[in-house]
């Protein structure tokens, strides 16, 4: 028998709970959310944002000094047991510097005559004569079809030693033999080495020469250096500028040892500035060469976020700063001359801003006394502690010898007393002998802006060719997971591929989450939905903000799909409801509620230009991206709404526009409470639109100084970044005259993508692509379809 009483009491509740708002609609504007504290952040909240992640990362590179150690292992009981203990960090050093590529054989260098020569004046290549030693323009060959390019100072009487000397980015190869003004005598140490008896073979660097560069036939746009000009491809190419210098010193050891058959080579490496880097760098990779002499370049690296681009080694302070790296060599002898360094000011005129001053070649003294605690072991009792002095001596020595540790005071770059003491670690009895009269020029003078011109054009040709040939690299690295016949065994086989790309590629820190410590204030009332402004904690100093949008007609104790809003380069959360009526965005997180969904637009860090882009240096070093920051802020904002008793949390979709799209490329693959992602404005073949040196649209010509990613040519390109969303749905939203790339190589590579969900998953229904006639911009049309379609919720019949 029912009771009436009951049944009205039922109905009662039931139409009450219709006529319940959603929750906070009847809150003043202001009030928080329920179940969050009161937001009282005023100002700028973005700005403020950015500042903060600043504090965190500068904190996380200070921390990176003293955590370097759990990657090493060294083995002090002999030199052969050093050497094999440090073995797989230098391994490590030549992936990040790009040196991975064999190198060409060859006999010795090729002579390059000089236009117009006289043939009384001497044999072709011949450009000068000093006492004792003839200098020769030269080439060779490094890695492909990449040469090394320079003078060869060949002393006429019997060789001492083999030699290669480096200058400065901004120096000639002349200039340091003496044969063109703009160093001192004192400093002209490859002449000086010359004139004791030493061959020596000077290479030509890549200048800091800035001009304004553009696609072939295009006006100038970015005005970069010819150095980060050319980084910017081969950093996503797995090389990197640094790299390709060192293989054309090491190729110039290859030459020398080979040149000297059963003897014992003496091989040396000194360099000034920039090239004191480079000679750095190539005695820490080969342990052929005897010594090494380092001038006007070691220092703390914590600040390397602040030199030029072109020093930007990803996940460099992970393992290694300047002391470490003296640590890989420390075989033979290694001289440090601190001293001036180079100075250096680059202006943000498309290119990186960076700053050197000549000072800052005077803090090696801290690198070094940081260097003498690392390696104790290296250096006897009565020689630690020494408190000044401006070289430094370290070896590892060979069998029942000493260690060697010296300091001479110096007054200018590569001085007599730094190349004496470079010169005794190779020959032990040699004197540096007095100047001798400076060399004379032979024919024409060399033409360094043509050979300068012919440096840049072989790497970028080269990092083209690599361009070319990266699909068929990604497709091997791929390889386990195209080999999937189905959807169980590809759900396997794709998280190693996630954890490598997190890690690798992404860069993860290991910071645990915080307490979300959720604030809120309501701030938006419309017809259809209430908005509240959102922040949550998710490291120090680092929190995630954004716009929660509730529709009116949520009841209580449903819970509803949620579409998260992801805005573009320089946007706020603002743009994607319509507050500022974007023409880009159309109000979609606006538009979605209006159509029932719950909505978060997150404020992201890609907005401050400069302030934002150098996260990204600061990240690098690290080993870590804007996107380290972004994941974990991502992971935070969809455990906060999986918490709200309104969200469904198996019901969270991603949708984002241009920076977002590039987001939801990278964010939802690692963030898998995401049920399916929305690319727009910005899918492409994206290897392409970084790396290419002849695309209209590709970053090399732009501003995006922090676009940039290690490697993600031998890695992931888009399709690959959609094989870590799969299985869950994925689409992408095209207008056909969007400017970021061309229908042409965006159909291409969604294509692979197509073919993962058709053949290997058997889900094409999941995947898919809308073109429409229209510009970089949300359109909301195939997308709206395809979020009601997968998150389950009820179009409206009639979109107003």
């Amino acid at each position: 028998m029912r009771c009436p009483a009951l049944l009205s009491l039922l109905c009662v509740a039931l139409w009450s709970s219709w006529l319940i708002p959603c929750p906070g609609q009847d809150a003043k504007p202001g009030e928080p959310l329920p179940g969050t504290k009161p937001l009282t952040m005023e100002g700028d909240i973005a700005a403020q944002m950015v500042a903060g992640i600043d504090k965190f990362l500068l904190r996380e590179i200070d921390l990176s000094v003293e955590r370097r150690a759990k990657h090493w292992n060294r083995d002090f009981s002999s030199p052969e047991a050093y050497n094999k203990s440090i073995e797989p960090n230098r391994q490590r050093l030549a992936k990040i510097l790009g040196v991975v590529d064999e190198r060409v054989k060859f006999d010795a260098p090729e002579l390059i005559a000089t236009v117009a020569r006289r043939v009384s004046e001497g044999p072709p290549g011949l450009v000068g004569k000093g006492e004792n030693y003839e200098i020769f323009a030269v080439r060779w060959p490094a890695v492909r079809d990449v040469h090394g390019e320079g003078l060869l100072l060949v002393p006429k009487g019997d060789k001492v030693a083999d030699i290669i000397a480096i200058p400065d980015a901004d120096q000639t190869p002349e200039q340091i033999c003496g044969l063109a003004e703009g160093v001192p005598p004192e400093s002209q140490f490859a002449r000086r080495l010359a004139e004791n008896g030493c061959r020596v073979l000077v290479p030509t660097l890549i200048s800091r020469e800035m001009a304004k560069r553009a696609p072939p036939g295009q006006p100038g746009r970015a005005n970069l250096t010819n150095r980060e000009y050319l980084y910017r491809p081969a950093f996503e190419l797995g090389r990197h500028l640094i790299g390709y210098e060192v293989q054309k010193v090491l190729a110039g050891v290859d030459w020398y040892a080979k040149d000297a058959g059963e003897k014992d080579a003496k091989i040396g490496v000194i360099g000034y500035g920039e090239g004191g880097m480079i000679a750095l760098y190539a005695k820490a990779l080969d342990v052929r060469i005897g010594a090494g002499c380092v001038s006007g370049h070691v220092a703390p690296r914590e600040g390397i976020w602040n030199e030029p681009i072109d020093r930007n080694v990803f996940g460099l302070l992970d393992q290694f700063g300047d002391g470490e790296i003296t640590g890989l060599a420390a075989k033979g002898q290694l001289i440090i001359d601190v001293c001036d360094c180079p100075a250096v000011g680059l202006p943000s005129e498309g290119g990186a801003p960076s700053r050197l001053t000549r000072s800052d070649g005077h803090r090696g003294k801290e690198e070094v006394d940081r260097m003498l605690k690392l390696f104790r072991e290296l250096v006897p009792p009565e020689h630690r502690g020494i408190e000044r002095g401006y070289v430094l001596v370290l070896s590892m020595p060979d069998e029942g010898e000493p260690a060697n540790l010296r300091e001479v005071l110096m007054k200018v770059f590569c001085g007599d007393d730094a190349l004496q003491s470079f010169l005794r670690g190779l020959v032990p009895p040699i004197t540096l002998e007095r100047f001798a009269g400076e060399p004379k020029t032979f024919g024409d003078k060399i033409d360094a802006v043509a050979r300068q011109q012919r440096q840049i054009a072989e790497i970028d040709r080269d990092t083209q060719q690599l361009l070319a040939e990266s699909p068929y690299v990604r497709q091997k690295f791929m390889q386990k997971l195209t080999d999937c016949k189905n959807a169980e065994e590809y759900s396997k086989a794709v998280e190693e591929y996630r954890e490598f790309f997190a890690t690798q590629v992404i860069g993860r820190f290991d910071n645990p989450l915080l307490e979300p410590n959720p604030r809120s204030r309501k701030s938006y009332d419309t017809e259809k939905w209430v908005g509240y402004e959102v922040v949550l904690d998710v490291f120090p100093d680092v929190f995630a903000y954004g716009i929660l949008c509730l529709p009116k007609d949520l009841k209580p104790g449903e819970k509803r799909p949620v579409v998260v809003c992801q805005h573009g380069l320089e946007g706020r959360p603002q743009d994607t409801i319509g507050e500022q009526g974007s023409q880009y965005y159309s109000g979609f997180a606006g538009k979605l509620a209006d159509r029932g969904f719950v909505t978060f637009a997150p404020q992201n860090i890609y907005i401050g230009k400069d302030n934002f882009r150098t996260l990204q240096r600061k990240a690098n070093p690290l080993g870590k991206t804007l996107f380290s920051i972004m994941v974990p802020q991502h992971q935070q904002i969809c455990n906060w709404l999986k918490s709200q008793p309104f969200v469904d949390g198996d019901r969270i979709a991603f949708y984002g526009l241009s920076y977002g799209g590039k987001s939801a490329m990278r964010i939802p693959p690692l963030v898998k409470d995401y049920c399916l992602s929305i690319c727009s404005a910005d899918f492409n073949d994206w290897v392409d639109k970084n790396a290419s040196t002849r695309a209209l649209y590709s970053y090399v010509w732009t501003g995006e100084y922090e676009i940039f990613e290690f490697d993600l040519g031998s890695t992931f390109n888009y399709a690959e970044m959609a094989a870590l969303i799969a299985p869950r749905p994925f689409m992408v939203e095209r207008g056909h005259f969007d400017g970021v790339g061309v229908d042409e190589r965006v159909a291409a590579e969604y294509a692979k993508v197509q073919r993962i969900y058709n053949v290997q998953l058997g889900m094409p229904d999941r995947c898919r692509i809308e073109y429409f006639v229209g510009p970089h911009k949300i359109n909301g049309v195939g997308t709206f379809a395809f979020l009601h379609e997968h998150l389950k919720w009820p179009a409206p019949s009639k979109v107003e």
